[in-house]
């Protein structure tokens, strides 16, 4: 399974922002695969080892800097993407956009983020959607958190309040799918 380098440049970006004191540090983490990914020029366009480029990186953040509370970490640096990516330009987009709506859309963009992958929506009402991950052929409790965080970040930048995202079922736990059930007020 693959991530799109626009998502490694996030993970990137999250350590360099909030830790960049400990930047060489964290590349010094990195297993000889991974640093040359992050130590080089990262190509926004270019597919990249999801395991090396996504989860270890997203890992050995955590551990260094957030005591190894995975999914707290993941959440985290889930925000910080959508925060980057849903600024500018298009947070005028994402304001004048219902939550449903900026869901429904994300739903059709995630295979741009991750290969092989699908997301769909499986129920919406006004204030909750139920999606399902399929197709992750790899997947790890710190990509899925990092969706979640994500999603939650960009339901909040569209005005939705009191988020909440459960995990009913997960790719990374041993289901054949993950499904986020995610409401809001």
């Amino acid at each position: 399974m693959d991530i799109k380098g626009t998502a490694v440049i996030a993970i990137r970006d999250y350590v360099k922002i909030n830790h960049p004191e400990k930047y060489n540090d964290w590349l010094g983490t990195l297993s000889e695969e991974a640093r040359k990914i992050y130590a080089g020029a990262i190509d926004a366009s270019k597919w990249y080892p999801i395991r090396k480029a996504g989860v270890e990186p997203t890992r050995k953040a955590i551990e260094l800097f957030l005591k190894g509370d995975y999914e707290k970490g993941a959440w985290e640096a889930g925000k910080f993407s959508a925060q980057k990516a849903l600024t500018g330009i298009y947070k005028i987009f994402v304001k004048a956009s219902s939550p449903g709506y900026i869901i429904q859309r994300a739903s059709r963009i995630f295979a741009t983020y991750y290969q092989p992958c699908q997301m769909n929506v499986l129920d919406k009402t006004d204030t909750s959607v139920l999606l399902e991950i399929s197709n992750m052929t790899e997947s790890d409790i710190v990509i899925e958190y990092r969706i979640g965080g994500w999603i939650e970040k960009a339901l909040e930048i569209s005005g939705a309040k009191e988020v909440k995202i459960n995990f009913p079922k997960s790719i990374a736990k041993g289901d054949t799918v993950t499904r986020l059930d995610i409401r809001w007020n």
